[in-house]
Parts: C-alpha cells; structure tokens; sequence
C-alpha cells in the first residue's frame, strides 16, 4: 500500500485483527452466518495483506489480489441472487471486494516508485470509482455506528455476576455487537486504503 507507514502498520493490526476474529465466527452458527463471516474474515485478512507497507515489506504482486478479490466479487454476486436468508450482508460485500478489485488494479497501473495513479486510459472512470467508493463507506461506516450507540436513557453498565469470591464480574459484549464492531472497523479501514488510490 501506498501512503505512510505508520497508518498502513494500523491498519494491517485492525484488519488482521478482524479477520482473525471472523475467521474464528466461522466455526458456529448457521450455514449462512458461517457464510457471512468467512466473507468477512476473506476481506479483513486481504486488506491486512494489502496494507502492509511497501517500504517494509515486499507486497505480492497486484495479479495475486486482482485474482483474489475478482473471484470474491463473483461469489458474492451469486450469493446476492441465490441465497435467499442474507442478500444484504452479501451485497456489501460483493461491494467490499469490488473496491479491494479496483484498489489492487490501481496498485497495477501505478508506477513501481511512487504513489497511486490512475489508469492512464481511463483517469474520469477511475476517479468517478474511487468517489462512489468512498461514499459508500463513509456512509456505511457512520450507519454502523450509529447502529452501535445505545438509545439515550439505556446507558447502563453491563449486567454483573456473581465471581467466584462473591466480586461482580463484567460480562464480555455479545456476539452480534463484537460482530458489528467488526464490520464497522472494516469499513473505516476500507475508507482509509480508498483515500490512498
């Protein structure tokens, strides 16, 4: 990835540790939640790989991600018409790995030294791409975390138990929540990489 180190180092932290944690999901659940995590633990780990600095590290090739996250934007649109149960989650992302798609094409077309460019041929198109991208996001990332704000007066602190020295012992948040953190820190590092295309 392209852009400083230092933000590329945090992002390969937050998305390995997203992706790890999705591929942990996909042990329970249902066929189509196991489903659901896989996708996002594909995404999360892909875009810890892509993030990696370059000056640290020596990236796969752009071919490697491009193959990658095309077959992933393919799945994912057969899901979004096959599966019934989770269209939506399955449309965002068939979104993800279309921008994961489109940033690995413009790893390719950008010069080997310097930073991002768009293709030569088509520079409106591309640009055009990169701002809806960014929108997206940057909507769905604010949605998702509106979703995560408790509603005003429910502020409480999380129920305790009993320990076994009779101490309170805070309970750790619920999946789903976890869950939707997850995806809330997967758009916002979806955003970061975007802006560096």
């Amino acid at each position: 990835m392209y852009g400083p180190e230092p933000v590329g180092w945090m992002l390969v932290a937050l998305c390995g540790a997203v992706g790890t944690y999705c591929l942990r999901r996909t042990r329970g659940g249902t066929p189509g939640q196991r489903r659901e995590a896989a996708g996002e633990a594909v995404m999360g780990l892909g875009m810890a790989v892509m993030a990696l600095p370059a000056s640290a590290v020596d990236p796969p090739p752009p071919a490697v991600f491009t193959a990658l996250f095309g077959a992933a934007a393919v799945y994912g649109l057969a899901l979004v018409l096959f599966d019934g149960e989770h269209r939506l989650p399955h449309l965002h992302h068939t979104v993800g790995a279309l921008a994961m798609l489109h940033m690995a094409l413009a790893m390719a077309a950008a010069p080997a030294h310097g930073h991002h460019a768009a293709p030569a041929a088509h520079p409106v198109p591309a640009a055009a791409a990169t701002g809806a991208l960014l929108v997206y996001f940057a909507l769905y990332a604010l949605l998702a975390g509106a979703r995560l704000v408790p509603a005003p007066g429910s502020l409480r602190l999380p129920a305790a138990a009993s320990g076994a020295r009779g101490g309170p012992v805070l309970r750790p948040p619920r999946a789903p929540e976890a869950a939707a953190a997850c995806r809330l820190a997967m758009g916002i590092g979806m955003f970061t990489m975007l802006l560096t295309v």
